[in-house]
Order: structure tokens, then sequence, then C-alpha cells
């Protein structure tokens, strides 16, 4: 027998709207960088909204927020959330709507069935941007893991130089005490976000159930040749990396582009030295994103990629070398965690699609301590990581809808 969700639309807009006054820029963006005095306002909004909703609340080593729904039963937790910092300036949604939808999900079903019987969880997670600390990214997820050590937060240097010890001080957290906020008890870990693309809105569809988080791997490529006159120079017997650059950058790309969705490559980046018109150039640094969400197809992406470059550059005559700046590994949903938000967003009325992320987010993270799924919510335009973001409220409690269900039929 299906359970009916109710969710109150004008409180959800009410906590979307005011959460993004923290930090507030022109009429849609939001800067809210981690520990800076807009993040800890917001964070003790969202503390006393969790306090407000009979929610015990604790914020741990690094500062995330917790609001917790104690359970009848032992075991291990239940919980959903994401990040309340944004990117400089970014929008009211991205990170922040999975926080307060987790906490508006717990408020529900506490207020409409009552204890449950495993602990649920809300948090609003200290950061996963990198907006402030290049190097953070995740910080408030890897702390939870234990990702992250002591040495770290010394080691870690913001845009504008300060470290992340010194940050974390100055609003009375203790780098030395991030180990504690260590957690081996989270069974499961569901975050909702928005999507930061454009599928539901091609699919004319409001919420999507996620299959898998993206594998993501980030080469820093340095193609060199040779530095000469762009007119006296005959073409056969050039070292030229411009050339160079040019054929790989087009070949990655289309190599993702003949393996179809849900496979992306990106060249994001491009330094050439010394970059002027008639010099045909000493070298060309740049950036190969290169993302695929199924572990084997993944390393297919890569080899192809690789194999690409070493191709050019020796046929070219060039120097070539890259390092691997990033790489995660792909992060499947739970089929079991899967099948629950399918059927409780069929009981829900909710229509969805299931599909896999592109981005990255903090349930890869979690996903080494727990059981892991996601649900989007429509972005317009798929538009995200801009002021100009938007999700309808209409979307947003169909999303809030389907988590909801989902926690009452994991934990009650």
């Amino acid at each position: 027998m299906s359970t009916r969700i109710e969710i109150d639309a004008e409180m959800v807009r009410q906590h979307v709207y005011d959460l993004a006054e923290f930090g507030k820029v022109g009429e849609s963006g939001v800067t809210r960088l981690v520990y800076s005095p807009e993040w800890v306002a917001a964070t003790d909004k969202y503390a006393a909204w969790c306090q407000e909703g009979g929610l015990e609340v604790h914020r741990d080593a690094v500062g995330n927020v917790w609001g917790v729904l104690k359970g009848t039963e032992k075991g291990k937790s239940i919980v959903s959330g994401s990040h309340i910092d944004s990117q400089a300036p970014g929008g009211r949604y991205d990170g922040a709507l999975g926080a307060l939808s987790a906490m508006i999900a717990l408020k529900v079903l506490k207020a409409q069935f009552g204890q449950p019987k495993r602990t649920l969880e809300a948090v609003a997670l200290c950061e996963e941007e990198s907006s402030r600390f290049p190097s953070a990214n995740y910080w408030g997820s890897r702390a939870i893991t234990g990702r992250i050590g002591t040495h770290v937060a010394d080691e870690t240097i913001a845009f504008t130089g300060e470290t992340m010890a010194e940050a974390m001080q100055a609003i009375g957290l203790d780098p030395k005490s991030i180990p504690q906020a260590r957690r081996n008890d989270i069974d499961s870990f569901i975050e909702l976000h928005i999507e930061q693309g454009p599928i539901l809105e091609q699919e004319d569809l409001p919420v999507a159930i996620v299959t898998a988080i993206t594998g993501i791997r980030h080469y820093n490529v340095m193609l060199r040749g040779t530095q000469n006159h762009a007119g006296g120079f005959p073409m056969d017997i050039r070292r030229d990396p411009m050339a160079g650059f040019a054929e790989i950058a087009s070949g990655v790309v289309n190599t993702a582009h003949r393996m179809g969705r849900p496979a992306v490559t990106t060249v994001g980046r491009a330094v050439v030295r010394p970059n002027f018109p008639a010099i045909i150039p000493d070298s060309v640094e740049f950036s190969i994103d290169a993302r695929h969400p199924d572990a084997q197809k993944r390393q297919e992406l890569y080899t192809a990629h690789e194999r690409l470059m070493r191709e050019v550059a020796e046929r070219r005559g060039l120097d070539i070398e890259w390092d691997v700046r990033i790489d995660h590994d792909p992060a499947p949903s739970d089929p079991g965690i899967l099948r629950t938000l399918e059927r409780v967003a069929q009981e829900q009325g909710v229509k969805t699609l299931n599909m896999a992320s592109g981005a990255g987010h903090d349930s890869q993270q979690m996903a080494s301590i727990a059981k892991t799924a996601m649900i989007f919510v429509r972005s317009k335009d798929g538009r995200s990581h801009t002021p100009d973001e938007y999700s309808s409220i209409e979307d947003i409690v169909e999303g809030v809808k389907v988590l909801t269900g989902g926690l009452h039929a994991l934990a009650y």
C-alpha cells in the first residue's frame, strides 16, 4: 500500500529563497564560500531550521551541519543532503537544494509519520565546489569518509593565500580534529541535486533517478616543438606543437562523440607559448577532461585518447608528456535504492527517467562508506554554476516527494 507524501510548495520556495540571501549577489546570484561569514550565517540558519522541525542538531569537526531524527531501532543511519557552499558566483540551487530537501523531507516525515524505525539524518555539507580553495573539493564528504589527513589543512591554500587551517581556526574549528568527522555508521546516502544539464528539459520531465555518477579524468598535457618563423620555415620540416594540439583536440572530442552518450570529452584550457601571430610556437599546454560512468567504457575512452596523443606527437616529431590531475572512479548507484526510488516515484505520481550523472558529486565520495543514489531535478536550459541557474518550485516539489518517499520506505 502506497503512502501519499504531502509537500508544501510555499514552504519549499521560502526555504530556497531565504537561504539564497546569505551571500546574495545581484538578483539571483550567490557567492557563499566555505568558512566565510556568509557561509557561517547560512549554516546557522540551516541548524535553526532543523531545530524548529524537531531534529537534533550538531556540527562535526569540519563544520558539516547534521539534523538527526532518531529511530526506534539500532543500526546505521539513512542520510540525505548536499553541499551548502557555492560557486563565485553561482545560483540558488546547486548543492543548497539538496541540503534543504533533506531537511524538509525529515521535517515532513516527523510531522506526518512520527518517529522512524531507522535513524534519519539530514546534512548540509560544508564544501564541494573548490571556489575558495582550489584543491579542497569534497572537503565535507571527504572528512566524513576519512580521506583528509591531519596535515592537509595546512597544505590547502586559498586563491587569496590563506590556508584551510587558518580559515577553520578563524571560525572556531580545530584542524587537528578533522579525523573526528569520520563516520562508519551510515548505511545509505541519497543526494538530491539539480541536473546541471539539458536532458530532463529535452524529455519534458521534472525528475530523474541517477543510475551512476560518471568517472572523471583530467589530463594536463604538455606538447613541445621548435619555435621558428611562420613564413620562413617549410611545412614539411616543422615541429609545430600548435598543429599537433589542433589534431589532438579535435581527435579526442570526436572520439567521445563517436562513442555516443554518455561519453564526453572537453578541451577546456590551452596555453600557447609564445602566442604571437607570426611565430611557430615553442609549446602548447592544454587540458583534457574525459568522463564516462561505465568502468569498462571509461577505460576504452582513456586508452583511445592516450593512443591518439602518442601517435600525433610521434608523427609530427613533437615531445609530449602528461600528468593526471584528477582521476575519480565511476560510482554506480545501489540497485536496491534505485528500485525503491523508482517504485516510490510511481506511487507518488512523479514522472521520471533514469540517467547517469555527468558531473561529480559528494555521493561519489560517500559511496566508499555507504550505499548511494541520487535524484535530479530539471534545470532550465540545462544551466548551472551561474546566477542564471533555475529550477521551478513545481519540479523541486516533485523531486522532494521522491526523496521523502524513498526515505520513508527505507526508514519506516
